[in-house]
């Protein structure tokens, strides 16, 4: 109960872009834990070294996205289509797609938490200026104190999520541009054929 107490307490000291804030952030780290998950690179064997191991006999399951598309790729060149390097185009863009998921959505959220923290510390001033016009300093929504402290709370919770995110997502992004690196990579050894 007294967690439940404090939640209510904190949800209402930002006042009512509050719920959008706190639904942005969940939206945020949903999409950063996808990405980081998609985007792990558990692998021990280079690009390279994938390709040498073109009878394909793995004794394990495919540890990354780069290793189930190498996989695929030996799959696709095993029925030796006419113009390999299309197909593979084709066969590794669902891997391509796959990286760049919630990308867009990470930027948006990046982008309005702060734009919402904006518009709790125009409200908070607002009613600031309100309470001192009506000289109901200690009115019942906090007056003067209540105000300010909800201005600063909602800018505080906008940079909050932003910041993270922000440092989150560029650091997801350089893990994304190595892996499609990585993918072009092998598009490129498998259509060369046989490493030796």
């Amino acid at each position: 109960m007294e967690l439940l107490s404090e939640i209510k307490d904190f949800m209402d000291k930002g006042g009512f872009v509050m719920p959008p804030l706190l639904f942005l952030t969940m939206l945020l780290w949903y999409g950063l834990g996808y990405r980081f998950w998609v985007l792990r690179r558990n692998g021990r064997y280079s690009i390279r070294e994938l390709v040498r191991q073109e009878n394909g006999d793995w004794q394990h399951r495919p540890r990354d996205i780069v290793e189930e598309a190498v996989r695929d790729g030996f799959a696709l060149k095993k029925l030796a289509p006419k113009n390999l390097r299309k197909h593979l185009d084709s066969e590794f863009y669902v891997y391509e797609k796959e990286i760049r998921k919630y990308t867009a959505l990470i930027k948006i959220v990046v982008a309005i938490a702060p734009l919402m923290g904006l518009l709790g510390t125009v409200t908070g001033m607002i009613e600031t200026f309100e309470s001192l016009a009506e000289m109901a300093l200690f009115s019942q929504s906090g007056g003067i104190a209540g105000g300010i402290s909800q201005a600063l709370f909602t800018t505080q919770m906008g940079l909050s999520v932003a910041i993270p995110g922000v440092l989150a997502k560029s650091a997801l992004d350089r893990k994304q541009r190595r892996i499609q690196a990585e993918l072009e990579q092998a598009k490129d050894l498998l259509c060369l054929g046989t490493l030796k």
